[in-house]
This record gives structure tokens, sequence and C-alpha cells, in this order.
């Protein structure tokens, strides 16, 4: 097999004839060994009955029904999980990832790189949108110490070798484009033509987006709690400097309250040593949820050709 395209499905019960038969079109040019892996993620319309549909008509096509909706990058690894393919393409189901870029994705590869990313060009997402994508990646970038391009998603083609790596990581959160950066192998980009959403508009709103960063943020790094260790210094170490002030002023006569700096100087000074003891068992914490949980990432209802 020489291609495997996944791609996850939410709310594209009207996109998936137009997907599939431009994929079919870009995919024959080049060879006509490879499959097409469409990943219901619990989808509320009739996706489904679309790809049961579609998997009759052509063996190639092969369907993945998760039992609820488990997340993009949860779907995506299902579809990873199961292609046969020596270059994997993962793509979004709603055509602003075009299927005419794959031969330029391809023909890149072939150039020795074992990842090549699809940088989308001009963007066709509202400006309310492109802001969130870059706030959003501006963070994780400084948060996870990994440098992310709000450019790119998750539209590239990969090596098998790639694939192989990705799936042996067992973490439950998932996203897909960091644990991409994690793996290494020689990785690209080229610049490639982003289109507009032809029906509905993206599930991702803020909410989303919010958690979707914290899960990230807390599963490939520890950086927030070493701020919080941080600041747990600095607030003793201010704590301290005022408690001398403090004292200071208490024996030259400038407070006359009784209690007020043993009052003041124990409320500073504990404040920021219980901060940093928190911060501390937090790194422990932390590492011991990552650890013990140990759920499928997903779980198949059914499958077609497969």
């Amino acid at each position: 097999m020489l291609f495997s395209v996944i791609s996850p499905v939410y709310k594209a019960e009207n996109l998936l004839d137009e997907l599939v038969e431009s994929l079919c079109k870009e995919l024959e040019a080049i060879d006509s060994n490879f499959e097409i892996i469409l990943v219901d993620d619990g989808s509320p319309d009739k996706a489904w009955e679309k790809i049961q549909m579609l998997a009759q008509q052509n063996d190639r096509i092969k369907g993945i029904k998760l039992s609820r909706n488990f997340g993009q990058h949860h779907a995506i690894t299902a579809g990873l999980h199961y292609a046969t393919g020596k270059w994997i393409v993962v793509m979004d189901c709603d055509l602003q990832d075009q299927p005419s870029e794959i031969p330029k994705l391809y023909q890149k590869a072939q150039e020795g790189y074992h990842v090549v990313l699809a940088r989308r060009h001009k963007r066709q997402d509202s400006p309310l949108k492109r802001f969130g994508s870059w706030f959003f990646y501006k963070i994780l970038s400084y948060l996870t110490g990994v440098k992310l391009d709000e450019s790119i998603a998750n539209f590239g083609i990969y090596h098998q070798d790639v694939i192989r790596a990705i799936c042996q990581m067992p973490e439950s959160i998932r996203y897909f484009p960091m644990m991409v950066q994690w793996v290494g192998f020689k990785q690209t980009q080229i610049n490639v033509q982003h289109a507009p959403r032809k029906y509905g508009k993206s599930s991702y709103n803020l909410s989303k987006m919010f958690k979707l960063a914290l899960d990230i943020i807390l599963a490939y790094s520890d950086k927030p709690i070493r701020l919080t260790v941080k600041i747990g210094f600095s607030i003793a170490f201010l704590a301290f400097i005022f408690a001398i002030i403090t004292l200071i002023r208490y024996f030259v006569g400038e407070i006359k309250v009784l209690g007020y700096t043993s009052l003041i100087i124990s409320i500073s000074f504990f404040s920021g040593l219980i901060i940093l003891t928190l911060g501390v068992v937090g790194l422990y914490v932390g590492k011991t949820f990552e650890s013990v949980k140990k759920r499928p990432l997903y779980i198949i209802e059914k499958t077609l050709n497969l």
C-alpha cells in the first residue's frame, strides 16, 4: 500500500461525497494502490450512513465508527493504528485542506523528508478565529518550549516510520502536531492553498480551544508548575524583605498597633511558602496522574472494509 489518507469526520455529512471524489482523483493520478480511512468521531448527523454507502461503492474507502465523540486527535489516532500505507496523509474533512495539494506534499517528500507539513499560506478563516489561533499557539509555544506555527495544523504527509513512532506514544491526552514535533525525523514545510469552509462552521469554539490548550500544556509541559514554584520563591523573598522593613519600622517606633508586625510577617511569608510547597507537590502529583491513567484512547463501535 502506497498511500493511506486519514480524515476524522464530525458534522460533515454533506462534504464526504466531494471529499472522497477529490481524493480518489488526486491519488489515482499518482498510484492506484491507496486507502481512505474515514473516522466517524461520534458525529451527530448521518455521516456514518454516508461512510457506509461510500465503502460499499469502493472497497478502498474504509470506515471506523467510534462509540462516542472522543475528540479530533483521538480520532486521528484511531485511523493511524489501522493505516497500512508507506505514506500517510492526515487531513480534515471540511475541504479547507485541499486534496489537490497532496501531490505537492508527496513530491516534496521524495526529496528525502519523512514529514512534509502543509503551511496554510493565506488562512480562509474569520479574523477572530485567526487571532484566537495565533494567541493559542503563542501561549502554547511558550509554555511547552516547542516552537509552533499557527499556520500549520494536521494536514501533511508522513512516512510510516513517523506514524509507527507516534502510535507507540500511549499518553491519553493527544495533540497530533505536538506529537509529530516530538518524534523528530527529517521534517520540512511547504505553502499550500487554504480553501474557505463550504458548509457549517468549525466545532472549535473558544471554550474548546481553551480546554484543548489546557490539556496540551498539562500533558506536554511542567512549565506552569515551575512558574508556580518561581512565584512562590519570589513571594517568600519579597515577604522576607518586607519583614525586615516592618521590624525596622517597629523598633524605630513607627508601628504602634500591637500584633500587627507578627501578623503581617506570618501571612506574607507563609503564603509564599505554601505556594512553593504546592508547586513542588504538584510536580509529583502531575507526573503520577499521567502514569496511572490507562484508559483506552478510543473505543471502536464498528468498522468497514478493515
